[in-house]
């Protein structure tokens, strides 16, 4: 089957990949002029199945007041108005219970730990090289409050058969020596010895170029314009070079993917959260990290890779806005520096933001839509590498269709469905959600 993939990022490659060796003839499109140069440029590094959590959390309502009054807020919410930004925030807020917690937490451990496995296997398979570890990630509590807060996490944790470990400050500081001087700050921690840490963008431009080896083709600088519905499918995407035919497309656009689809009545409920990070040379290597800390206050990720520490986190909710206020650089030198003080040289600091593709219940959109030959792959937040390969090969078969090696089910565009009511797309004739 002919396959055309819209987007190059870290999702869409990994969907080429797995689609070539399910023996398609694939196509990816995308407008940058190389692979991974947005979402999956430069993020936090951390390959986390067991750290996979929805941000839809009890308590997470009246947590986010009082962050809007902290100096080093994990969460900024732009007041400027806009419908799209409401709706989802509105949807995020009713997952905001224990029940969906568990429900939307299991889901995603389920595919992270599915995804950790398939790369193990790729990484076998083809030998790429990534700035790989595999040491695990530390989740470091300032507080007893959240030490005790994290009992609901171990449990859905125990509940998926997935190996942890709860730290006192001491075993924290032998996990990752580099704390030894924060010493007085931990209150305990939670480690996840299954977790790996890795650079999404040379991963992603690795696999891109064993995948062109495959027979892959990969149509870079090219703008995707809108997709041509005839006959209840898709049969083209029109682009800044013309109109493209195939059998089958893939829709990996992340935080640009409802865009697309929205004059077919197909309503993503995927919003661009934007978040941070700094890459700082390594100067000091009994500092440094070892793998991944999590700092739970500030909600950051401090990853080692190689000969770098890269320092990633935040969320601010404003649209497509990819602006870097000094600001925010700050809150990311702060955490790195209050935990692993002296590690790296932040005067060669290199700043960058992007746009994290979010769902309110925090699993990401992998299957089919409802248009037949239409595939979606995208919402993955801020765990896109974490779940990179594991959407690739679930969605390979999908579209194959062969059965899926975990359950899928609920992790398609079906779970937004109201009980199946369908309505009709204008000018389209496509069936869509009432």
């Amino acid at each position: 089957m002919k396959v055309v993939v819209l987007g190059a990022g870290v999702i869409g490659v990994t969907s080429a990949w797995y689609l070539a060796k399910a023996g398609h003839e694939v196509t990816v499109i995308d407008r940058q002029p190389a692979a991974a140069l947005e979402t999956s440029f430069a993020n936090a590094g951390e390959i986390s199945p067991g750290y996979s959590s929805p941000w839809a959390a009890p308590g997470i309502p009246l947590k986010a007041l009082k962050w809007m009054f902290m100096e080093h807020a994990p969460l900024i919410i732009q007041p400027r108005p806009d419908w799209a930004k409401l709706s989802w925030m509105a949807r995020m807020l009713m997952n905001c219970t224990s029940e969906a917690y568990a429900v939307n937490k299991s889901r995603m451990v389920r595919l992270a730990e599915y995804s950790r496995d398939c790369l193990i296997e790729l990484r076998a398979e083809t030998g790429i090289s990534y700035d790989e570890r595999t040491r695990g990630t530390l989740q470091l509590f300032r507080s007893a409050k959240q030490v005790a807060a994290a009992e609901k996490d171990t449990a859905v944790l125990k509940a998926d058969g997935v190996a942890f470990e709860v730290l006192d400050a001491e075993a924290c500081v032998t996990v990752e020596p580099g704390l030894a001087a924060a010493r007085h700050r931990i209150a305990g921690g939670l480690r996840l010895p299954g977790d790996e840490t890795g650079d999404c963008f040379k991963f992603t431009r690795s696999l891109a170029v064993m995948a062109q080896a495959l027979g892959v083709t990969f149509r870079y600088g090219v703008g995707i314009d809108r997709l041509e519905a005839e006959a209840g499918r898709i049969a083209a995407v029109h682009t800044s070079e013309g109109r493209v035919t195939a059998d089958g497309f893939v829709l990996a656009l992340g935080s640009y993917s409802p865009m697309l689809v929205k004059d077919f009545g197909i309503r993503l409920p995927v919003y661009p959260v934007k978040g941070y990070s700094i890459t700082v040379p390594i100067v000091d290597e009994g500092r440094a990290p070892v793998s991944t800390v999590m700092d739970e206050t500030h909600k950051i990720a401090i990853t080692r890779l190689g000969d770098r520490i890269r320092v990633g986190g935040m969320a601010e909710i404003a649209g497509f806005d990819a602006s870097l206020p000094p600001k925010r650089q700050a809150t990311l030198t702060h955490s790195v520096e209050d935990l692993f003080g002296g590690a790296g040289d932040q005067s060669r600091a290199r700043f960058w933001s992007g746009l994290r593709p979010m769902t309110p219940d925090g699993t990401p959109i992998v299957g089919r839509s409802p248009i037949a030959n239409l595939f979606l792959n995208t919402g993955h937040g801020t765990l896109g590498w974490t779940m990179a390969a594991g959407s690739g090969r679930v969605l390979a078969d999908i579209v194959s269709g062969r059965r899926t090696e975990i359950d899928a089910a609920d992790l398609g565009y079906a779970r937004y469905l109201r009980q199946g009511r369908l309505g009709r797309a204008p000018r389209t004739g496509l069936p869509v959600p009432a």
